[in-house]
Formats: structure tokens, C-alpha cells, sequence
């Protein structure tokens, strides 16, 4: 048996590990390195980064960026894995699919009710004081404001916060684009809108895309073309052309950078976004899905090429390393990715890394189960009509 046809033979439980596994590592590789140029990571590391790396600014994580004052970097996983297991926990507590008031319902609790071990943090808190401004939004819009989850969205900086954590909705609908797609955007109302709404529906698709029997890293990025709309469509269109002259990421990097430029809007200066950014466009789009998935085609799926790949472009590395992950372990489950990364991360992280891909494995298998007795209720009541 050759190893593209032991890919076709995968689980379920397969892929779904592998993509959540795959997803955290990504964040966890990336979060040292996030904000900066593939020149100024070589220059502080040496050379590319090709595991777990300490903060950028060693000792002094605490306070060089007052901002942000998180331990990013020794394998711990940051708020794209929190977000995505907190999604996880929803689905646990709905078993079905998701739709903005559940976003309301169940979410926002969980964010500012419950207290857990945050590695960035080096503490337990609600996980409410490690998200980030732009994820921050939907408490106060929802818990606060009390806004019609379905709108809440609109008036957020327009960025990946809602893509990162959307690998949950693709793996519930596994095999199933459109419909990741179109949950994906439900789920997605309360925290973005416009391009950033847009890229968690296409990322959504793109899991659910790699979980298809005979999925290959071509494949998901024509069925992200058939599903994106204006800006997103229009970059994935021209980072998936420039991917397909390279086969390894060191010559990748520039020019998939160069082919993102037009359509991203935070500018060259990650750290100074220009006037125009993250403002709501239908001409312009995140620069982390795209940029994912041109690393998934240069890598052809390979976990490892892949993701470090994502991880040495840098920028918004964690995130794109995270939809990255996410997508080559759904394509290839968790086998090929390094095992002693998930393991250390696991560890600095004091999480378990696996829990959360049984727990969604299950819920998934009842979601199906519940949608084929509603196709069956459906497809009865419209032969009724039709005779």
C-alpha cells in the first residue's frame, strides 16, 4: 500500500486528531516568532526556526511589550488553541450544529465564567484576560451590549480572530464544504464581519474539504475557489498560483508575501498597520488563510514543510501556522507530524492535546446521525409534495 492511498484510509477520529493536534502545534511554534519578518527571525534564532523556540525577548517577556505581556514561545499554545478548544466546548454542550445565539449562549460563559490554566499567562484565569482585543469584542458586544448575536460582528477590526479558531466548524462537517461553509459564517457573526467573516467560512470549508477520503492539498484550494467571494476569492487565486512554483517554503517565502501584498491591508509594517487596516472591503482580504494554503501547496500536504513554512514567514505566523496545521493534519491525520512537538507542547502547556479531538469525534458522529434523520424527515415531506 502506498502512502497516498494509506491517507484515504483514515478515520474520522483519524483526521479530526490530527487536525486539532496539528492546529496547536502550528500556534505553538509560531506564537515566539509572531509579528516579525522571516529576516528578523533569522537574525535573533540563528536561522529558520524549525521546533519550539524561547520568547523572542528571553526573560524580559513580562514587560518588552506592555500590550501583550504573554510568555509566547517554550511550547506554549496561545489564544488561536484557546479559542478553538473553548469552540470545542460548545459543540459538547449543544451537540449539534452551531448558529450565532449559541455563540451568545454558551461561549461568552465559557470565556468569562470559567477559569483554566493559561500557558501565556503562567496562571489559572477566565480566559476572558488572555484573548485579545478583537476576541475581547464579542463579550462586551454580547454579554455587555446586549446586540443581536448576528450582528454583533459588524464594527470589529476586520482581521483572522474569527478564521483562527474555525477548525471545529470544518471537522463537524467533515467531507462537507458548503456546509462548514455556511455554519462557519453563523458561528462567526457575533465576533467579525466583511473579509474577516468571509475567511472563517472558507477556512471552515477547507477542513472539511481535507477530510475527504481523497483529499489533496490541490484539492481543498480548488474547493476554497468555488466557495470565496470577492477579495478572499480573488487571493487565494494569486497565492495559490505563485505556490505552484515552489516546493519548498525558504524560496516561498518572499514571493508568496509579494503575492498577498495587494489584498492585505495591515501593510507592510506588521507592528504599524497602515491607515487603511482591517477596515471592513470587498476587494481585500485576511493575509493568513491564503498565505496557509499556499504553504499547504508548496508543502503538497507535508505536515512538517508546511507548518514551518508558516511558522518562518512570520507576521501573523501563530495563526497561519495554526490553519496550516490544521489543514495537513486533516489530510494526513497525526502521524507525520514530529511527535516530540505535540508531546512537549502538551506538557508546557498543561493541556491535553487529545481530549478535545475524542470529545469532538464523538459530537460529530451524533450531528450526523441528527442530520440524516432530518435529510429522511425531508426528502419524505417533499416526496409527499411532489406526488
Amino acid at each position: 500500500m502506498t502512502l497516498t492511498t494509506s491517507y484515504t484510509t483514515l478515520t474520522l477520529e483519524d483526521r479530526i486528531t490530527g487536525a486539532l493536534v496539528g492546529a496547536a502545534v502550528g500556534d505553538a511554534l509560531g506564537g515566539p516568532v509572531e509579528g516579525y519578518t522571516p529576516e528578523q527571525i533569522v537574525e535573533r534564532h540563528g536561522g529558520r526556526v524549525h521546533g519550539v523556540v524561547g520568547p523572542w525577548h528571553g526573560d524580559d517577556w513580562r514587560t518588552a511589550r506592555p500590550i501583550a505581556p504573554y510568555h509566547k514561545g517554550d511550547g506554549h499554545v496561545t489564544d488561536d488553541t484557546l479559542m478553538t478548544h473553548a469552540l470545542i466546548r460548545v459543540y459538547e454542550k449543544v451537540r449539534d450544529h452551531l448558529d450565532a445565539y449559541a455563540v451568545a449562549d454558551h461561549l461568552v460563559p465559557d470565556l468569562i465564567g470559567h477559569p483554566r490554566w493559561i500557558p501565556e499567562l503562567e496562571a489559572e484565569a477566565i480566559p476572558l484576560h488572555r484573548i485579545f482585543l478583537a476576541e475581547k469584542w464579542i463579550v462586551a458586544r454580547l454579554h455587555y451590549g446586549h446586540v443581536d448575536p448576528r450582528e454583533a460582528g459588524t464594527g470589529n477590526i476586520v482581521n483572522c480572530g474569527a478564521a483562527m479558531y474555525m477548525a471545529p466548524v470544518g471537522l463537524v462537517n467533515a467531507a462537507n464544504p458548503a456546509a462548514a461553509y455556511a455554519e462557519a459564517l453563523e458561528v462567526a457573526a457575533p465576533h467579525q464581519s466583511s473579509y474577516g467573516r468571509e475567511a472563517a467560512g472558507v477556512f471552515a470549508a477547507a477542513v472539511a474539504a481535507a477530510c475527504a477520503p481523497n483529499a489533496t492539498a490541490t484539492s481543498v484550494v480548488e474547493t476554497c475557489l468555488t466557495l470565496a467571494k470577492d477579495g478572499t476569492h480573488a487571493a487565494i487565486e494569486a497565492v495559490a498560483e505563485t505556490a505552484s512554483a515552489h516546493t519548498d517554503f525558504e524560496s516561498a517565502l518572499a514571493p508568496l508575501r509579494a503575492a498577498i501584498a495587494p489584498f492585505d491591508t495591515v501593510g507592510p509594517d506588521y507592528r504599524a498597520p497602515s491607515l487603511g487596516a482591517r477596515r471592513p472591503s470587498r476587494l481585500h482580504a485576511i493575509e493568513e488563510l491564503p498565505i496557509a494554503l499556499g504553504m499547504l501547496l508548496v508543502a503538497d500536504g507535508d505536515y512538517r514543510t508546511a507548518v514551518l513554512g508558516a511558522v518562518n514567514y512570520g507576521r501573523d505566523c501563530d495563526s497561519i501556522a495554526t490553519m496550516a496545521g490544521a489543514l495537513a493534519g486533516a489530510l494526513r491525520g497525526e502521524a507525520p507530524i514530529p511527535a516530540a512537538w505535540p508531546k512537549q507542547i502538551a506538557e508546557a502547556s498543561r493541556l491535553d492535546l487529545h481530549a478535545p479531538a475524542r470529545a469532538l469525534t464523538e459530537v460529530t458522529r451524533e450531528v450526523y446521525e441528527k442530520d440524516r434523520t432530518r435529510q429522511s424527515t425531508h426528502h419524505k415531506a417533499f416526496e409527499a409534495l411532489t406526488r
